[in-house]
């Protein structure tokens, strides 16, 4: 039921079916709600607290995946190599760590602290905690470990936070689909909200002025039980299935064809919990499917399942950007 209801709103907000104009006065008393929301955080109604750190924020104005996981784990990175000391938050979307902050390992579970904090945990050196109240998830991390800057994953709209730089993740293939908000389209706030934030950022290519480009990288495959590695292009002349529990699956299924390979495809909602039967095949084909996804089928996977990394290469320009940005908000 999950499955198809997805499908049926993915139809909805970028196919352009007119089912989305009937639903259009609830988009927006939405409308309404948010900016309300806003107001009452700007005027201090709703508390909003500062972390002793400067605080970036990693989100998007859509609903489902644009990017930005692969981009976090860049950033902790980056900020590792230009000196700083960064820590990561999130609140864990799918896990089970809702009212106290849960520090994330490479080793965590993913039922417990969700499966895209597991992957930024496995990829960068950095401390990580999640939880729902983000500000908990700070001032954890920072009782704990001796971070000078936060990384918060997806919290664009948490405003309880409040953030020095905030960086929007946009989908370069579906953009903001029909353009409506919530529950008519995709969006989490109206495409205006993009003119306040400090940097935007396009998986793919950039198509508006201000906006930077972003590519990734996937050209291997590992698997996960044996933890062998290929080049993604071995696979080419074996019939294989592709999994994807993302929120835009047809990306994963577009980086295998351009790799060469043929697969049938198989599609999940986005943070999907997968069992051991939604990956079992019965004619031995190999069965490819997101880093994100493996996290959760790690416990069941046999020699037939491998994972793809992705890896994000941000344009020089969006680094020099953010560096400049940085620089002012901790030097003054």
């Amino acid at each position: 039921m999950k499955k198809t209801l997805a499908r049926w709103l993915q139809d909805a907000w970028y196919k352009e079916m007119y089912v989305s104009t009937w639903i259009m006065p609830f988009s927006l008393i939405y409308v309404d709600i948010i900016r309300l929301r806003r107001f009452l955080y700007c005027k201090g109604i709703f508390k909003s607290s500062k972390l002793p750190v400067p605080v970036i924020i990693v989100g998007n104005i859509t609903v489902g995946g644009t990017g930005k996981t692969p981009l976090v784990i860049w950033l902790a990175n980056w900020l590792r190599e230009h000196g700083y000391n960064p820590g990561v938050i999130s609140r864990g979307y799918g896990g089970e760590a809702k009212e106290k902050a849960v520090f994330v390992g490479k080793d965590s579970d993913p039922q417990v602290v969700g499966d895209e904090p597991v992957l930024i945990a496995r990829h960068s050196a950095s401390p990580m905690a999640v939880c729902a109240d983000r500000v908990a998830a700070g001032r954890t991390l920072l009782q704990q470990h001796d971070c000078d800057v936060i990384v918060c994953d997806d919290g664009l709209q948490h405003y309880a936070l409040q953030r020095d730089i905030e960086i929007a993740v946009i989908d370069g293939q579906r953009r903001f689909g029909n353009g409506y908000c919530l529950p008519a389209g995709p969006l989490r706030e109206p495409i205006e909200r993009l003119r306040e934030v400090d940097l935007v950022i396009v998986n793919g290519e950039a198509e508006e002025e201000g906006e930077y480009a972003m590519r990734f990288i996937g050209d291997r495959a590992v698997n996960l039980k044996t933890g062998e590695e290929k080049e993604l292009r071995q696979f080419k002349d074996t019939p294989c299935h592709a999994l994807a529990g993302i929120g835009n699956p047809q990306r994963f299924f577009k980086l295998l064809t351009a790799a060469g390979l043929k697969f049938q495809e198989h599609v999940f909602p986005d943070h999907f919990q997968f069992a051991a039967a939604d990956i079992r095949f019965q004619d031995g084909k190999p069965a490819l499917m997101t880093e994100k996804d493996a996290v959760k089928c790690q416990a069941f996977a046999d020699e037939s399942h491998w994972h793809v990394p992705i890896r994000a290469e941000p344009q020089a320009d969006f680094s020099e950007q953010l560096l400049t940005l940085l620089k002012e908000k901790t030097h003054g």
